[in-house]
C-alpha cells in the first residue's frame, strides 16, 4: 500500500486529507509542523509528501528544501492557501513536484497524487534497473592481477585520456569500458559502443560518423553516428583492430581535431567524445602487417590496459561461481544453487579458452541442469567438454 505524509498546521485539512485519501486506498501520516514532519519522513518511507507553505512553525518552503537535500526521489507537493504565479514557481524550482492551491480540488489533488506515484514507482524501477546493470558490469576478483587493472580504471577514469584495453576474447574488455565510463565526470552521458568486427567495412564509416539522404543507394533518410551519439559521453571502439584504414583515417581526424563529417557530406559537426578502445589483436603485428595505422595507435593509447586470461587468474574462480550463481539464479527466479568445494576445485583445474564469457557460460549450465547441490562430478559431466580438453 502506498504511503502519504500531510503536513499542515490546519487540523481540520489534515483531518479531510487523511479521510480522503484513506478512502482511496492509501496510507496516510499526518504531521501538524515542520519539524514533526521532518522527524516523520526521517524515520518513515512515503511515497508522496503533501506539506502546506505557511506554517507557523518551520516555513514549508524550508521543509521542502530539507526534503530534498535528503533525497530527489520522494515527490513533495506544495499547497498553500494564499499561493500566486511566483509561489508556485519558486516551489517548483526548489524542487516541489507540484504547487495545488486552497480550498483543494480533491479530482485535481488525486489525479497529481497519482501522477507523482508514477514519477516515484519509475523512480523506483530505475534504480532496480541501474542495480541490474551495476551488477552486469562489476569486475569480479581479488588477484593481484585483476587489481592491478581495477586500481589503473580508478586512476585513469577521473581524466579525460583515451584508453586501450587490450585481451583474450571474453576476459571483459567491454567491462573495463563501461567502469572507466562510470566513474568518470562523463557518467551522466551515454555510452556509446560500437562492435567495429561486426559491421562490414563499406559500412562502417556511415556507422560512425553519420550519413546524409541520399548518400549511398540504402541512405533514404540522414543519420547521425555514434560520433555524434556519444557527444558529452563516451565511445567505446570495440575490436578497432578489425577496422579498415579507410575509416581508421577518419577516427584519426576526429581524434585529432573534435571533428567529423558524415557521409555524403562536406559540413564539419563538432564532436564532444572520449574514446576507449580495446581490441584482442596484437596492433604492433597489424602495423606491421599494414593493417593498422601507427599514428592512430598512438593517438589511442595514451593509456594502455591489459586484461589477463581466467587461466592467469584461477584464484577468482570462487568470487566468480558465487558472482554468476546469484546473477543466473536471480534472472531464472530459482534459488540459489549450492557449489561444493570440489566443484570449485574442478573448475579451477579446466583450462578456459573462451575466459570468463566461457566461464559464465557453464556456470549457467550447471545450474540448469544440475540439482540443489553442484558437485565435482556434475562439472566433469557437464563443464570440460566445453572447454575443448578431452582429459
Amino acid at each position: 500500500m502506498s504511503k502519504i505524509l500531510v503536513i499542515d498546521d490546519e487540523r481540520s485539512i489534515r483531518n479531510t486529507l487523511k479521510e480522503v485519501l484513506e478512502y482511496e486506498k492509501y496510507a496516510v501520516d499526518t504531521a501538524e509542523d515542520g519539524p514533526t514532519g521532518l522527524e516523520m519522513f526521517a524515520s518513515n518511507s512515503y511515497d508522496v509528501i503533501l506539506c502546506d507553505i505557511k506554517m507557523a512553525k518551520m516555513d514549508g518552503m524550508e521543509v521542502l528544501g530539507k526534503i530534498c537535500e535528503t533525497t530527489t526521489d520522494i515527490p513533495v507537493i506544495m499547497i498553500s492557501g494564499h499561493g500566486n504565479i511566483d509561489t508556485a514557481v519558486d516551489a517548483i524550482k526548489k524542487g516541489a513536484y507540484d504547487f495545488l492551491e486552497k480550498p483543494l480540488d480533491l479530482n485535481r489533488l488525486l489525479i497529481t497524487i497519482r501522477n507523482a506515484m508514477d514519477k516515484s514507482d519509475l523512480i523506483t524501477q530505475t534504480h532496480v534497473l541501474r542495480s541490474k546493470v551495476g551488477r552486469m558490469y562489476e569486475i569480479i576478483g581479488q588477484s593481484a592481477a585483476i587489481n592491478d587493472v581495477l586500481n589503473m580504471i580508478d586512476r585513469v577514469a577521473p581524466t579525460e585520456a583515451r584508453v586501450l584495453v587490450t585481451g583474450a576474447n571474453g576476459t571483459g574488455k567491454e567491462l573495463v569500458a563501461h567502469q572507466i565510463h562510470e566513474k568518470s565526470h562523463r557518467a551522466k552521458g551515454p555510452f556509446v559502443e560500437v562492435n567495429c568486427a561486426a559491421i562490414p567495412s563499406e559500412l562502417i564509416e556511415s556507422e560512425l560518423f553519420g550519413h546524409e539522404k541520399g548518400a549511398f543507394t540504402s541512405a533514404i533518410k540522414q543519420r547521425a553516428g555514434k560520433f555524434e551519439q556519444a557527444d558529452g559521453g563516451t565511445l567505446f571502439l570495440d575490436e578497432i583492430g578489425d577496422m579498415s584504414l579507410s575509416a581508421q583515417a577518419k577516427v584519426l581526424r576526429a581524434l585529432q581535431e573534435n571533428k567529423i563529417t558524415r557521409v555524403g557530406s562536406d559540413k564539419d559537426i563538432n564532436v564532444n567524445v572520449r574514446v576507449i578502445a580495446a581490441t584482442n589483436k596484437n596492433i604492433r603485428r597489424e602495423i606491421e602487417n599494414n593493417s593498422f595505422r601507427e599514428d592512430l595507435y598512438h593517438r589511442l593509447s595514451v593509456i594502455l590496459i591489459h586484461i589477463p586470461t581466467l587461466n592467469e587468474r584461477t584464484e577468482d574462480i570462487p568470487l566468480l561461481a558465487d558472482h554468476f550463481n546469484t546473477l543466473i539464479c536471480d534472472s531464472y527466479g530459482m534459488s540459489k544453487k549450492n557449489i561444493r568445494k570440489e566443484a570449485i576445485d574442478e573448475l579451477q583445474k579446466i583450462k578456459w579458452t573462451g575466459n570468463i564469457r566461457e566461464f559464465r557460460n557453464v556456470l549457467e549450465r550447471l545450474i540448469i541442469l544440475c540439482s540443489n547441490d553442484i558437485t565435482a562430478n556434475d562439472v566433469m559431466a557437464y563443464a570440460k567438454p566445453v572447454s575443448g580438453e578431452d582429459d
